[in-house]
């Protein structure tokens, strides 16, 4: 991921909205950044660049990332309840900067979440099991044609194309 090009193509408000969350938050900016950095690293190896499509390896690569930043910020947060609501704010806030079509990002987002229920669910597991019960999760995921069929799949991997 190159980091400082997406940095660089943002627009002012967007950049100091990015730096304001870092700045009240400096002790997750790194172990946050590690796991992103982690999530495509293992996405990479597993799916080559196929996970930059809206497709199944692309849901496996939102809900794992969800999944690593929990795991990397709660020995600092010590509370499940933070813990989820800081990879939501960090997710959704990289949706935010980082638009798609409409579509897309509800892809995104509802996948995001699905890795948040999964982390509450396997937070003790180890990395390999939960990257094994999500490429499960992606094997099972159901294609969407509309934002509005994601609000009945909840817990479900969504994917737009194969």
């Amino acid at each position: 991921m190159k980091i400082w090009s997406l940095i660089s193509e943002l627009e002012f408000s967007k950049l100091w909205r990015l730096a304001w969350i870092g700045v009240r938050n400096p002790l997750l900016v790194l172990p946050t950044h590690k796991a992103t950095i982690k999530t495509m690293k293992i996405c990479d190896k597993l799916y080559g660049s196929s996970h930059h499509a809206h497709n199944r390896a692309n849901a496996f690569r939102h809900a794992f990332w969800n999944i690593l930043i929990a795991k990397s910020v709660i020995v600092r947060l010590k509370s499940e309840e933070k813990t989820v609501a800081w990879a939501e704010k960090i997710t959704s806030l990289h949706e935010e900067l980082m638009p798609n079509h409409p579509l897309e990002k509800e892809m995104d987002l509802h996948n995001n979440e699905v890795g948040r229920l999964v982390f509450k669910e396997l937070k003790a597991e180890s990395i390999e099991a939960i990257i094994q019960f999500i490429k499960q999760k992606s094997e099972e995921a159901v294609q969407i044609k509309t934002v509005e069929e994601t609000d009945k799949l909840k817990g479900v991997l969504v994917f737009i194309e194969e």
